[in-house]
Parts: structure tokens; C-alpha cells; sequence
């Protein structure tokens, strides 16, 4: 049985968050719904666009909130995500932030170019050039790139301004592709904890993404979208005024990672808060300063952070991985949740923990309001 059938009579019923089996993935609207509105103010007063990350939340129903907010439209970092999308009636505004360059993947790009608007994806290699220009020439529709620059991660994206400079003349040969504009993605820059030394560190990249872009611009390319930055960087990347828009996902949800960072310089007053949570249940409770929780590795990501507590448990208590199903909560003194009772744990990294559910239950305090699907995971 799955989430749907399991819990869609307990929607409105006042206080039914507590009768939804665990581990469930846990979303507070009203928080989504404050950091969604805060941002959209941040980026109206600072001057740039927003193009939310769609690999955060997965969710047309939190696209639909972002794009009314004021949102251009969103970023996908994989083709079925941009997929999930437009059979959901978002079919505008579409950056796909990755290469697409194995043939199946060119395929459905032509096909997903053909059914919506002004879709845009990211190039950083001439071979890849070469092979959407022949597709695309064929499908008779163009398709606008953008340059994706690398900042010094290795990950994806031209190394140098010659290669980009390069890059871009061999787009200009092909009459179907069109240039218009840099992707410039600080990846690692952002869960810097320290804000001056996160805007320290962004600073030196940007000089270079500007050395590039006046390149192009001196080669004749128009230059019309600059994009990148994250939710760590996001006030950073606005002040320095080099980016159109802003890529910022994790807003929405505040993981544990981003609770750790100071995002603006003043720690005291974050401007976003944790909307994204697993309430799991204490099913073991037999050794002195431990019980087991029924949330572990499938239910929580494992790559960064640990989670951190939010309710129902002291906030000194520490969360240990104990297996697939398992977690541990430690506590040298005090009293733990007995068995039976409910902790509520905040996500360590948001966009892989999200990845393993197919629902999020939404809520207002202790009453479930909607199942909302997460789509495009494959």
C-alpha cells in the first residue's frame, strides 16, 4: 500500500500528523510558503531574476508556488525532471543545467524542445555542439545554450576563456542552436559556514566568469542570461552584480547543511527556516542514553551532514546511522523519548532525501492538509 492509500482519509483530520506511519517525509506549508515569499522579495529588491533548482523539491505543486511568487521558471538538472514538468503544465522558462549528450538524451530533448517554450540547456564541449546541431537542424526547431563555465570543480563546464571563446564559434555554425548566455555555478562555495570567507572565495571566481563573459561579448556573442549561484550565496551573488539570475533551490527547504551556514552575515536572524522534515518513531528503547529510531539510511541522505533534531527530543541529543532502517538518538544525560513516541528530524541534505520518497505529506502544525507527489526521480 502506498502513501496515498495509507493516509488520504487522515487529510484535514485535526491532529493527524501524529497518525501517519513512519518514517514520512514531512512538509510545513506554512513555512514553504514564508521562505518561497521571502525570497521572491529578496530577488525583487536586489534586481535579479529567479530561476528556482526543481532537483531540490521535485514537486509541480512547489514549482506552481514559485512561479506565482515571481519566479522566470526553473532549473532541472535531468531531463526527466524538466519532463515531470511539462506533463504538469510547466512548459516555459526550462533550463536544463547539465550536458544532454548521449543520443536517447538528444532525442527527448528534440522531443521536449517541441513541446514547450523557449527551452534552454547548457553546453560545454564541441563534440556535444556538433551532435545537437545535426539533431536539432533535423528537427527543424531551435534551441537555445548557454556556455557552462566551470568555476574550478571539474565537474562540467569550459576550463578557460579560450575554450569559450571556442565553444561559441562552433555554435554559431550551426543554424539551429542558438547562444544566449554563461552558466556559472559555485557549487562547492556554498556551505562555506563563514559568510566572509564564502563571499570572499565567490568574489575571486566571479572575476574570472567576467573575464569570459567580456570575451564572448568582444567575439560578438550576445550575452543575455548570466545564471548560477545557490542558496548559500544567493545575497553574495546579488551584491557582486554580475548574475541575471539567480539558480537558489534549497530555500525552500532549509536542510541541515544550510542551518549550519550563516547565509547573510547576520547568524542571528537566518532568513529562511526548516519547512522540509522525517518524523520517525522510537521502536527501541532497552540501553541507558539510547534508542533506536525507525529512520536510517533509507530514509534520510548520507552524503554531507548528520540530521539535527527539531522535536521531541532534547537538542543535546546527537542522531547516529544504525543501518538501512535504524538510527540511534545518544544522550550522555537527560531523559530520551520513550518507546512509542515521535521525533521530528530535520533533513541533513534536502535534494537526495527527498529523492528517496514518493509523497510529501503536507501540513499545517499537527494537521495533514495534501499528498503531494515527487516526480521525476528516474
Amino acid at each position: 500500500m502506498n502513501d496515498c492509500e495509507l493516509h488520504r482519509h487522515l487529510i484535514d483530520v485535526p491532529g493527524s500528523r501524529a497518525e501517519l506511519n513512519t518514517p514520512v517525509l514531512i512538509l510545513e506549508l506554512r513555512a514553504l510558503a514564508r521562505n518561497i515569499a521571502r525570497m521572491a522579495a529578496f530577488c525583487v529588491d536586489k534586481g535579479v531574476r529567479l530561476r528556482p533548482h526543481v532537483k531540490t523539491h521535485k514537486s509541480p505543486q512547489i514549482a506552481g508556488l514559485q512561479l506565482r511568487a515571481g519566479a522566470i521558471g526553473m532549473c532541472c538538472a535531468r531531463l526527466g525532471e524538466a519532463e515531470a514538468l511539462v506533463e504538469n503544465g510547466v512548459v516555459s522558462g526550462l533550463l536544463i543545467t547539465s550536458p544532454i549528450v548521449s543520443p536517447p538524451g538528444i532525442a527527448r530533448l528534440v522531443s521536449l524542445n517541441a513541446r514547450t517554450r523557449g527551452l534552454m540547456c547548457v553546453v560545454d564541449h564541441p563534440h556535444n555542439v556538433e551532435s545537437l546541431g545535426r539533431a536539432f537542424r533535423q528537427a527543424g526547431k531551435q534551441l537555445e545554450l548557454l556556455v557552462d563555465v566551470d568555476p574550478g570543480f571539474r565537474r562540467t563546464g569550459v576550463p578557460s576563456m579560450a575554450d569559450a571563446v571556442k565553444l561559441f564559434r562552433d555554435i554559431r555554425r550551426h543554424p539551429c542552436l542558438h547562444l544566449v548566455g554563461v552558466q556559472f555555478y559555485c557549487g562547492r562555495h556554498q556551505h562555506i559556514k563563514n559568510y566572509e570567507e564564502r563571499k570572499a572565495s565567490v568574489a575571486e571566481r566571479i572575476q574570472f566568469a567576467r573575464e569570459i563573459v567580456a570575451a564572448l561579448r568582444e567575439d560578438g556573442a550576445r550575452i543575455e542570461i548570466i545564471t548560477g549561484g545557490g542558496t548559500g550565496t544567493h545575497q553574495i551573488d546579488a551584491e557582486l552584480g554580475f548574475f541575471s539570475e539567480i539558480q537558489a533551490g534549497s530555500y525552500v527547504f532549509m536542510d541541515s547543511e544550510y542551518l549550519d551556514c550563516d547565509l547573510t552575515g547576520d547568524a542571528v536572524n537566518p532568513p529562511y527556516e526548516a519547512s522540509l522534515m522525517v518524523d520517525s518513531c522510537v521502536i527501541s528503547a532497552n540501553t541507558p542514553g539510547r534508542v533506536t529510531l525507525d529512520a536510517g539510511v533509507k530514509a534520510l541522505s548520507t552524503d554531507t551532514a548528520l540530521p539535527m533534531l527539531l522535536a521531541g527530543a532534547p537538542m543535546e541529543a546527537k542522531y547516529s546511522f544504525m543501518g538501512d532502517e535504524h538510527g540511534a538518538l545518544l544522550l550522555d544525560s537527560g531523559t530520551l523519548p520513550g518507546l512509542g513516541e515521535r521525533v521530528t528530524l530535520v533533513t541533513p541534505h534536502c535534494d537526495p532525501t527527498v529523492n528517496l520518497y514518493s509523497t510529501y505529506h503536507v501540513v499545517e502544525g499537527d494537521t495533514l492538509r495534501a499528498l503531494w507527489p515527487i516526480v521525476g526521480r528516474a
